[in-house]
């Protein structure tokens, strides 16, 4: 019978946050990476009360049915005490944080998952997205309306749809129970890694021979090589043969520090009406039932998917317009330029340069002259078969003078 055999939690504030806001636990059966959102006043405090919450549901279960209905119950009361303190600590209106959670019991895993946070299974060498992000973009693209690639770099891609918080008093989680054997290796993470680290660097790492706290710092030192803008957390969890398992419950993040944020007397207020906040960091949220406003989210992506074609489109007219201006004054310099050569058997005056681009003629007879080539000495002859360039017009013109009054041989 599979059960868990090693396990790892690690969290870095990265290389841009002031502070860190993820929170993660491995505990006995139980794994969760929680990435809070609503500014350092609260992300910290949303992430580290969510995890302290469901850190209760760290307990044997007789069926995974029954390890599925008490994560969802536990994330059910993490929502309800993070609204209950925003309530009494108005600074922290607005906070909110992602959670992705299982439980191993036996063969099989029980999920809870809601936000962008991610789980993945490693198995036989190949590595799988459990959950999908509950995200702006990733409604884009199961819409069809962007690609997995354009998501990556979309400017909205920090917009969540679904979060724990005081915006919904019964918000909608995904759960799910899955098989799983020994050899898998699965892992919990916050978008400070899945955003920085590419998938196939995660599959490297994973598939190594590394135990799980090792791997958990590999990953954590990818993506601080990669830029670490926001915190990573990493939980690792390996299944094996139903062996004694190996280590201790960890608590990472800001659910490893006592709870600090200003005391505000509780007091009565009128309910208050979500408001929507965008912002290029994380410290965003989507009211989920703004269906107006998401299709004016979707008017505006195509606005400004317009604008960048029309701004493409611009920038190669202007492009052309030099090409063409740089190309006309070549051409009016060439025609500044003259030299003597032959034209049937007689010497000319050419106006332009010798040489020529593709079918494009650079020069033109200007004048020609009377002069016969057998008329010329033979050095002279030879002379102006290759050509003879003139500094000016009237230099060309002197150029023939000499010709025609050099000796006869």
């Amino acid at each position: 019978m599979a059960s868990v055999s090693h396990s790892a939690a690690v969290s870095n504030v990265g290389k841009i946050r002031a502070n860190n806001q993820d929170s993660g636990y491995a505990g006995h059966t139980l794994f969760v990476v929680a990435d809070g959102m609503g500014g350092h006043a609260g992300g910290d405090v949303a992430s580290a009360i969510a995890t302290k919450r469901i850190m209760e549901a760290d307990t044997a279960y007789h069926s995974a049915q029954d390890a599925e209905f008490a994560l969802q119950a536990a994330l059910i009361a993490a929502n309800s005490q993070l609204a209950e303190t925003v309530f009494e600590h108005a600074e922290l209106t607005g906070m909110g944080t992602t959670v992705s959670a299982l439980v191993v019991i036996d063969d099989q895993v029980a999920i809870a998952h809601i936000g962008d946070s991610r789980i993945y299974l490693f198995r036989d060498g190949e590595l799988s997205q459990i959950t999908t992000d509950h995200t702006f973009v990733q409604r884009l693209v199961d819409s069809g309306r962007i690609t997995e690639a354009e998501a990556m770099v979309h400017p909205r891609r920090s917009v969540l749809m679904r979060v724990l918080g005081d915006v919904e008093s019964s918000p909608e989680i995904d759960t799910s129970i899955l098989a799983t054997r020994a050899g898998d290796r699965w892992l919990i993470c916050s978008d400070g890694l899945s955003g920085v680290v590419s998938n196939t660097g995660i599959s490297n790492a994973l598939k190594s021979s590394l135990d799980a706290q090792a791997v958990a710092d590999r990953l954590v030192k990818e993506s601080l090589d990669g830029g670490a803008p926001d915190n990573v957390t990493i939980v690792v969890v390996d299944i094996g043969n139903g062996g004694e398992r190996q280590g201790d419950p960890v608590v990472v993040g800001s659910a490893s520090a006592p709870l600090a944020f200003g005391e505000e007397p509780v007091r009565t207020r009128a309910p208050r009406i979500p408001s929507l906040r965008l912002h290029p960091v994380r410290e965003t949220h989507f009211e989920p039932d703004s269906q107006d406003y998401l299709s004016e989210l979707i008017e505006e992506d195509a606005r400004r998917a317009l604008r960048r074609k029309i701004t493409w489109l611009a920038g190669i007219v202007l492009l052309i317009v030099a090409i063409a201006g740089a190309a006309l004054l070549g051409y009016q310099w060439t025609q500044s330029r003259y030299y003597v050569g032959v034209e049937g058997s007689t010497v000319a005056i050419y106006q332009g340069i010798q040489q020529d681009l593709g079918p494009l003629k650079l020069s033109s007879v200007y004048e020609d002259t009377d002069l016969e080539l057998n008329q010329l000495r033979v050095y002279d002859r030879q002379q102006v078969e290759r050509t003879i360039s003139a500094s000016s017009l009237e230099d060309a013109k002197l150029i023939v003078e000499r010709l025609s009054n050099a000796p006869a041989e």
